[in-house]
């Protein structure tokens, strides 16, 4: 299937080079580009992708507001955040707005297009640096009640540690000597038994549950 992807990013050169990256890849569609936060949402709302990527800091309307406008007003279509930036504040509130990953743009071609697959299944995309941001924000709150038993096999307890670290599906796979397709039913189970609808929920739900 083809991945429908709405590149948003202020800088048209930037935009150009990217879709001219894309367009090249098989199973990529660019279906449109956005110079801002606004004209990410209207033309989403027009062009249906599966997929945005955006970047954050934008003229009109950011990229964290354009997120949470779009994850409220359009559920179905994916945030991909792609920026230069990786402090503490975009970060978390990137994620805390409904972005399903986030990338810096220094990430490799082939990088970039295995996290629009993810994205566009479902999947959390979270550069190494960033899960580690993630992890250590999660090792820091408090534990208000001693943690509760947890549902998880011993092969999903390995899965969701490798999840927390911002493993893709692939690389929790090659890490554990299994078919990738194993590994996607482990984190649909995983998702389930711990309540959660996404893989930063369910690195957030394992440290509850005292797995992390």
């Amino acid at each position: 299937m083809t991945i429908r992807v709405l590149v948003a990013d202020d800088q048209a050169l930037f935009r150009e080079a990217l879709t001219t990256l894309l367009e090249v890849q098989q199973g990529i569609e660019v279906v449109g580009e956005a110079g801002n936060g606004e004209e990410a949402v209207r033309r989403s709302s027009q062009l249906r992708p599966d997929v945005v990527l955006m970047d954050l800091r934008m003229p009109v309307l950011d990229g964290i507001a354009a997120t949470a406008r779009l994850r409220t007003e359009q559920p179905d279509v994916r945030v991909l955040a792609l920026t230069t930036f990786d402090d503490d504040e975009d970060v978390f509130a990137a994620l805390r707005a409904g972005a399903i990953g986030y990338l810096l743009k220094d990430v490799s071609s082939a990088k970039l297009v295995e996290a629009l697959g993810a994205a566009d299944r479902g999947e959390s995309v979270l550069q190494p640096s960033v899960a580690a941001k993630v992890v250590a924000r999660v090792a820091k709150l408090p534990q208000e009640a001693p943690a509760p038993e947890h549902p998880l096999t011993e092969r999903e307890v390995e899965v969701v540690r490798l999840l927390a670290d911002g493993r893709s599906n692939r690389e929790i796979a090659r890490a554990l000597y299994l078919a990738e397709g194993t590994v996607k039913n482990l984190v649909t189970s995983v998702l389930a038994k711990l309540d959660v609808r996404d893989r930063t929920q369910a690195a957030l739900r394992a440290r509850d549950v005292g797995i992390l």
